[in-house]
């Protein structure tokens, strides 16, 4: 492999990086309360509201049933209002982040529902009002689960970061398919996949860790 090509892979990795974590955090900032509402509003929630919930429930399940590929597609006019442009790694964040939300939400939703209704009935017998409960109750006693939730995300939006690269998205999915299709430069297209599988686990082992580290101060 020529310097050229070592010094491609290396910013394709940092182009990877920048959109999943980007992506992730803003995702995060859309599906985290997103996914509160849904767990509060739901059937066994603290405070149940069948409208809002079949409407957020509706709408979560709408988007996450879109594949990344077609989402991606659909928002290009949105992507350029936004941006400027149809194509980059900062371009690929805006479907990430639409793509990401709803199932950060639901993943939210779904920890959230795991609290023991114990702990949260002993909170309002207390007198702990809806955002108490919601912050020092809910997260608080979901956030192991809530980080095991982000280490799923954050591989899922990787990956769909390397689906990017056949819109010219950027990062090691652009190199794959540019280089290791299109030219069939098979060295290229093995180096881009092993990082890609790298970087999966190195994110999954920092999840692993701090959930670990979580779980046994709960303990």
């Amino acid at each position: 492999m020529t310097s050229k090509e070592i010094f491609m892979i290396i910013e394709g990795i940092r182009d990877s990086l920048y959109m999943t974590i980007v992506a992730t955090l803003f995702g995060y900032v859309i599906g985290l309360p997103w996914g509160i509402v849904l767990s509060v509003t739901g059937k066994d929630g603290i405070r149940p509201q069948a409208a809002v919930y079949r409407v957020l429930d509706f709408i979560t399940n709408i988007m996450r049933s879109l594949p990344f590929l077609i989402l991606l597609i659909l928002v290009l006019p949105l992507t350029e209002l936004i941006v400027g442009k149809t194509y980059g790694p900062t371009a690929t964040i805006v479907p990430l982040v639409i793509s990401a939300a709803p199932l950060i939400a639901r993943m939210v939703e779904s920890s959230l529902n795991e609290v023991d209704h114990g702990v949260i009935e002993a909170a309002q017998s207390m007198g702990a009002g809806t955002m108490q409960i919601i912050w020092h109750v809910l997260l608080g006693e979901a956030r192991v689960s809530l980080v095991s939730g982000a280490t799923i995300t954050i591989g899922t939006i990787l990956g769909y970061s390397a689906m990017a690269g056949i819109v010219g998205g950027g990062g090691l999915g652009d190199i794959a398919v540019r280089y290791g299709y299109y030219r069939w430069q098979a060295n290229i297209l093995v180096t881009t996949v092993i990082l890609l599988i790298v970087l999966m686990q190195v994110f999954q082992l920092v999840g692993s860790v701090i959930s670990v580290r979580m779980d046994k101060r709960h303990a």
